[in-house]
């Protein structure tokens, strides 16, 4: 996105070779530490509301912070992977990018060497890094679900959906676009239409996120308020 207003403000879209190679890593990694933490927030929920009594004891911690940190690992050794083996290839003179920034698969259209082995770490290490842990949110909420069946409770079922509701409607456009763009691709795919899916995970979900969540909570409804109510005040002054 820096990059991207960068260009809108000054007419120039180029970007160095360097310049797309880090634009690639530093986009492979927060995407993939974006996937690997909706699942660890899935599981924080499933814990939350299936054993609400051992919540603090099984979400210690030391548990949180290892989380965290193999989501790092295992997100920097993907974004290098896949940045060391775009750097092996090579392209031709006349390379303009038919997309708002340095994707993968449009990288790999412009290559003028053979991209098999590119292609194939992506469907597999894509399994495993966007796959994997759409299946782990999927199989937490379907166990949310069946817990709450159990024991029926409308303002029970009003608050699980009020608290996993914002959960879920990021990771469906997050995993969809995802998914649907670098798992299932198209030859019938236009320009355009890979650059919309693009721009849902790349712009529009990060953007959704701080209203979606932090919106969610009490203080931050209240200083919401607060100040809403104070430039009131100052206006009607």
């Amino acid at each position: 996105m820096p990059k991207l207003l960068q260009n809108m403000q000054n007419q120039d879209p180029s970007i160095t070779y360097a310049g797309c190679l880090a634009q690639m890593y530093f986009f492979l990694f927060f995407a993939d530490l974006e996937s690997f933490l909706l699942v660890a927030m899935a599981y924080d929920r499933y814990v939350a509301i299936c054993f609400p009594l051992h919540y603090t004891s099984i979400m210690s911690p030391n548990l949180c912070v290892s989380l965290v940190v193999l989501s790092w690992v295992l997100t920097t050794f993907h974004a290098m992977l896949h940045t060391l083996l775009m750097a092996r290839l090579s392209f031709c003179e006349d390379n303009v990018i038919p997309h708002f920034f340095c994707d993968m698969s449009a990288l790999l259209k412009l290559a003028c060497s053979d991209t098999h082995v590119n292609e194939v770490v992506i469907f597999i290490t894509g399994g495993i890094i966007l796959v994997i842990p759409f299946v782990l949110i999927i199989v937490s909420y379907a166990r949310i679900v069946s817990s709450i069946l159990k024991v029926p409770s409308a303002r029970g079922i009003r608050k699980v959906f009020s608290t996993c509701g914002s959960h879920l409607s990021v990771v469906s456009l997050f995993y969809g676009t995802v998914i649907g763009l670098y798992l299932c691709p198209s030859d019938n795919n236009s320009t355009v239409k890979e650059t919309t899916m693009a721009m849902m995970y790349t712009v529009v979900t990060p953007m959704l996120n701080p209203f979606i969540y932090s919106l969610r909570n009490r203080d931050m409804k209240g200083a919401l308020v607060r100040v809403i109510c104070k430039k009131k005040i100052l206006f009607c002054l």
